[in-house]
């Protein structure tokens, strides 16, 4: 009868960044895996940063931030309406307001997208960690959210390109690719063209990539990650699109 020790389970080789990265869409387990080790999320922040300003630039370019406020505003009849009450020069000045306001915008998203990141890191560390028992870190959370919105990356890059060959006539930030259901709503009905919007390829497949992090972090299952992931997001979801519909 053999005594020999079995042989120990190797540890998975670390990651780079970049293959962090590559991972992330390729073989998810082990990006999110390899945040136990390092929980560095500056690279997917970089790469989403650069695609977001390129993105805000060629449709600054091609477009004009001025062609997108009017698009959006389009959706909000009531909103037109009171702008074209007003005289010509006032008309003319609260409109290169609003322009100038969503050109700041755009360009800064990629800085606000980190307190929103964290924003949504802080609640998630709370759920799992007070709800269902997990020993996580902020930072092992706010990584699992960054990470996460790297499928953003490849939207964006669509958008440039459809964009760059003349398809954004009627572009909005909210919705810059048709990858959700808001073509079959009509824009005015607020609230039914929020959720319709919210039910985006690119969307859902962060969600379910988040849902594999937590998953890989902690010793919940993955359904129940999803659950967590998914009604987190449908409160979100739910909140905006109803607050949108209100001041409509």
């Amino acid at each position: 009868m053999s005594t020999t020790a079995a042989s120990p389970t190797p540890e998975p080789s670390p990651l780079s960044q970049a293959e962090r990265v590559v991972d992330t869409f390729l073989a998810p387990g082990k990006t999110f895996t390899d945040i136990r080790r390092s929980a560095s999320w500056w690279l997917p922040w970089l790469l989403t940063a650069i695609v977001g300003w390129a993105m805000v630039y060629v449709v600054d370019k091609k477009i004009g931030i001025e062609k997108v406020v009017e698009n959006q505003m389009a959706m909000s009849p009531k909103q037109a309406a009171k702008l074209d009450q007003l005289p010509p020069d006032q008309r003319a000045a609260q409109m290169e307001t609003v322009v100038k306001f969503n050109r700041v915008i755009a360009y800064a998203f990629p800085f606000i997208s980190l307190v929103i990141a964290a924003v949504i890191a802080g609640v998630l560390l709370g759920t799992f960690n007070f709800g269902l028992g997990a020993e996580l870190k902020f930072k092992h959370c706010m990584a699992v959210t960054l990470y996460s919105w790297l499928p953003g990356v490849i939207k964006a890059l669509i958008a440039i390109l459809a964009v760059s060959i003349g398809g954004g006539e009627g572009f909005t930030f909210q919705n810059p690719v048709a990858s959700n259901l808001s073509g079959l709503v009509d824009p005015s009905s607020h609230f039914l063209y929020a959720l319709a919007t919210s039910l985006d390829l690119f969307a859902l497949w962060s969600l379910v990539l988040a849902g594999i992090g937590y998953s890989c972090l902690t010793k919940v299952k993955r359904g129940t990650c999803m659950g967590v992931v998914f009604s987190w997001w449908a409160v979100v979801v739910l909140a905006g699109a109803g607050i949108g519909a209100l001041f409509a």
